[in-house]
C-alpha cells in the first residue's frame, strides 16, 4: 500500500524532470524514487469476535491502515477482505453530514450501513440513552462540541450492530466516566455478541484490559503480532531505543500551539535517563502559543513498561485557573516528582494539550527514564510505588489467656 500517482502528477514529474535535464544536465529521479510508503507488506488475519489492538508511535501507519479497512482510503496494491457490515470511529465528525440533526444523522449512518428505517427505530431509544445528549438531538451537529459528537458518533455504531467495529484514538475526547462507559460497551459488544473490534490507541492500559492480540506497526510495517501483552511489552522496549531523556519536536508554524521540547532533569539541572528511587526527577516542558485558545491546558502522565498508567497531572493542579492565564509566547514548566514515590522499573513520558476539559487531547509519548533499587536495605518489591512508610511501633506486656472452668 503505497502513494498512487495520478496522470497529472506523472506528467507534471516527467515535465519537470526534463526541464532540469536540459538547464543542469542531470536527470532527477523517477517519481517512484520520491514516493512515500504508508504501509508496505502488511498481512493479517482477523477472526470472528476477535478484539485486536493496534499500537505503534506516530506516524507509523495506524490510522492509514484504519481508513484502508473503512474502505476510506484506496490501497494502490493489495487488498482487504472484510466479511460483515463495518463501522468505524476515525476522525471527529467522519460520516456525520453537517447541516443535519443529530436525530437525522443517526438514521444516515444507519442506511449508510445498509439497515431499514424498522430497524433503526428499534434501536433509536437505546443509542439517545447511551449518547446522554438528549435535548440537543434535534439540533444541526455543526453546534456540536467535539465531546458531543463522539458521545453520539459512538452511539450510533456501536448500538446499530455491524459485525466489525473500528475506533481510532478518538475515545479520548470526553470525561473520563463516558470513556468509562465506552471500554465497558465495546468489552460487552466483543465477548456478549461476538463482534470483532480492531482498536488503535496510546492508552497501553485499555489496550490490555480490553484486547486479545496486538498488531505492532513501525514505519508502515508490521513488525510482531501476538498476545496483546507480549506486543505491548516489545512496543514500550523499542522505544527505548529510539527515544532519549531530550526530545524536540518539529516546528509548525500552522499550529496555533505547540510543544517545543520536553526533558528528563536530574535534581541538579543535568539531563538523565537513569536515576535512583531515592532521587527526584524533573520534568521540563516548553510549549509555544501562537495564538490565544481560551481553556487551554497542558499535561503529562507517565506509564510503566507494561503500559499501566501510573501518575498524571496538568497544570491545573495547584491553580484551577492556570489555563486561563495562558498567553501568546514560550511557557516553560518544571514539575519535581518526589524521590521515593515510583517503583524502580522503565518508565514512558507522554505529554499531552487540549482546549477545554472535554476537547481533543492531543498526546505525544516522548522521553523515558529508568529508575533502580540502590538500597540494598530494601526488599525489592513488584509495586507500583515504592513509598516507604513509617510503621509505629509498640510493645506491650504479654496478656495471658483467661481460661473459664467447665
Amino acid at each position: 500500500m503505497g502513494t498512487a500517482f495520478t496522470l497529472r502528477e506523472t506528467l507534471s514529474d516527467a515535465i519537470h524532470s526534463a526541464t532540469r535535464f536540459f538547464k543542469d544536465g542531470k536527470w532527477s529521479p523517477n517519481q517512484q524514487g520520491s514516493s512515500f510508503w504508508a504501509l508496505r507488506d502488511v498481512s493479517f488475519e482477523v477472526e470472528r469476535g476477535e478484539v485486536i489492538g493496534i499500537m505503534g508511535r506516530n506516524g507509523a501507519g495506524k490510522s492509514t491502515l484504519l481508513k484502508v479497512l473503512s474502505r476510506i482510503v484506496e490501497p494502490t496494491l493489495g487488498i482487504a477482505r472484510l466479511r460483515g457490515r463495518l463501522a468505524s470511529l476515525l476522525e471527529i465528525g467522519t460520516g456525520f453530514h453537517p447541516e443535519l440533526t443529530g436525530r437525522e444523522n443517526i438514521y444516515l449512518n444507519g442506511a449508510m450501513l445498509g439497515m431499514k428505517k424498522a430497524e433503526i427505530n428499534r434501536k433509536l431509544d437505546q443509542i439517545i440513552a447511551f449518547s446522554e445528549i438528549e435535548k440537543f438531538l434535534d439540533t444541526p451537529v455543526k453546534r456540536y462540541s467535539s465531546g458531543m459528537y463522539i458521545r453520539l458518533a459512538f452511539a450510533v455504531a456501536a448500538n446499530l450492530e455491524p459485525e466489525i467495529l473500528v475506533v481510532d484514538e478518538v475515545l479520548a475526547v470526553g470525561d473520563y466516566e463516558f470513556q468509562k462507559k465506552c471500554m465497558g460497551k465495546m468489552s460487552d459488544v466483543a465477548s456478549g455478541e461476538g463482534r470483532t473490534i480492531l482498536f488503535v490507541s496510546h492508552n497501553m492500559g485499555a489496550l490490555s484490559q480490553l484486547c486479545e492480540r496486538g498488531i505492532l506497526l513501525e514505519e508502515g510495517r508490521v513488525t510482531m503480532i501476538g498476545p496483546v501483552d507480549h506486543v505491548i511489552q516489545s512496543y514500550l522496549k523499542s522505544g527505548l531505543n529510539h527515544n532519549t531523556a531530550q526530545v524536540r519536536f518539529p516546528t509548525d508554524p500552522a499550529k496555533p500551539y505547540q510543544f517545543v521540547s520536553a526533558e528528563i532533569l536530574h535534581g541538579d539541572g543535568s539531563p538523565g535517563s537513569d536515576f535512583s528511587c531515592d532521587e527526584p526527577v524533573v520534568i521540563r516542558l516548553r510549549f509555544e502559543i501562537r495564538q490565544q485558545k481560551k481553556g487551554l491546558c497542558v499535561s503529562f502522565s507517565i506509564q510503566n513498561v507494561v503500559g499501566t498508567p501510573v501518575l498524571s497531572s496538568s497544570i491545573r493542579d495547584t491553580d484551577p485557573a492556570a489555563a486561563e492565564r495562558l498567553g501568546v509566547g514560550l511557557h516553560t514548566f518544571e514539575i519535581k516528582i518526589p524521590a521515593r514515590l515510583l517503583a524502580p522499573t522503565s518508565y514512558l513520558l507522554n505529554v499531552g494539550s487540549q482546549v477545554e476539559l472535554s476537547g481533543f487531547l492531543e498526546q505525544h509519548p516522548c522521553c523515558e527514564f529508568t529508575l533502580r533499587e540502590l538500597s540494598m536495605a530494601i526488599h525489592p518489591r513488584g509495586d507500583v510505588l515504592a513509598l516507604l512508610l513509617p510503621w509505629d511501633h509498640e510493645i506491650g506486656p504479654l496478656k495471658k489467656a483467661s481460661v473459664s472452668p467447665d
